[in-house]
């Protein structure tokens, strides 16, 4: 049995039942639930699904790099640890740039300068801190340029690898994201061994489709074995479409993860 928890995107699968039935039928199939923006949500039904949630947005505007935007960040960021607290959430999720609802940055960035990666490694750290004192972790999510998110900045797992390790607290881990990762750069066995003790979270779906395990051209399998290999033991969740039936889909994330 591997020693990673499985966890299931709410927002991407039974997408014909209404929010809370979507998490309690995730829940009732064992495995962990992720959401992303908590504003829209329920909290209180969530709260009371008994559903164990890995990870949710953790800020609801701002970006890394300008004054104004970097206020909006931490004060978001620091409303979302409360958000955490009533879910019993660990998992807190930012990216290089506030998104839009279809995933574009709000504030595209076209050169990511010297004086950018300075100014987000000081936000950074100043979210860990808030990660700290509250005891969750914050996790930077990699995305694609290619195809999801073009103009996003620190989009590449080598980018969110880089500034984990600059600020280096417990509170402020990757989240390595292996769809993402496999459009913008592949090589992923080695990028997961690379980053190590970085990673705070893994999400999966295949490529091309975003789909579920064993729908693309990631041997998912593969990665399994490797995650088991380096010790792995937090989450992996997918954060993918269901090619056809939504239980279907589930079982054949559980089948490729399960050594």
């Amino acid at each position: 049995m591997a020693g990673y928890q499985l966890s299931v995107c709410a927002e991407m699968v039974f997408l014909d039942l209404p929010f809370i039935e979507r998490v309690e039928r995730i829940h009732a199939l064992g495995f962990g639930v992720e959401i992303w923006d908590w504003a829209n949500k329920d909290i209180d039904a969530l709260a009371a699904s008994g559903a164990h949630f890995t990870s949710m947005t953790g800020y609801l505007n701002g970006n890394l790099t300008d004054d104004e935007g970097i206020v909006q960040l931490l004060q978001t960021a620091e409303t979302s640890l409360a958000i955490a607290g009533r879910l019993n959430c660990q998992g807190l999720n930012l990216h290089g740039t506030g998104l839009d609802p279809q995933g574009l940055p709000v504030k595209p960035v076209e050169v990511v300068t010297g004086e950018m990666w300075l100014k987000a490694s000081d936000t950074l750290r100043c979210v860990a801190q808030l990660g700290e004192r509250a005891g969750r972790v914050f996790t930077l999510e990699n995305l694609n340029l290619a195809v999801d998110h073009p103009g996003t900045p620190f989009a590449r797992a080598h980018d969110t690898l880089a500034l984990v390790e600059a600020v280096d607290s417990p509170a402020l881990k990757m989240n390595l994201d292996l769809y993402h990762a496999q459009i913008g750069e592949g090589n992923l066995i080695e990028l997961i061994r690379r980053s190590g003790a970085a990673i705070g979270e893994i999400q999966v779906a295949d490529v091309p489709g975003r789909m579920q395990p064993g729908t693309g051209e990631i041997n998912y399998r593969a990665i399994a074995r490797v995650l088991e290999e380096v010790g792995y033991r937090g989450v992996v969740a997918l954060e993918g479409w269901a090619s056809g039936d939504s239980n279907e889909a589930l079982a054949q994330f559980r089948d490729h993860f399960t050594l």
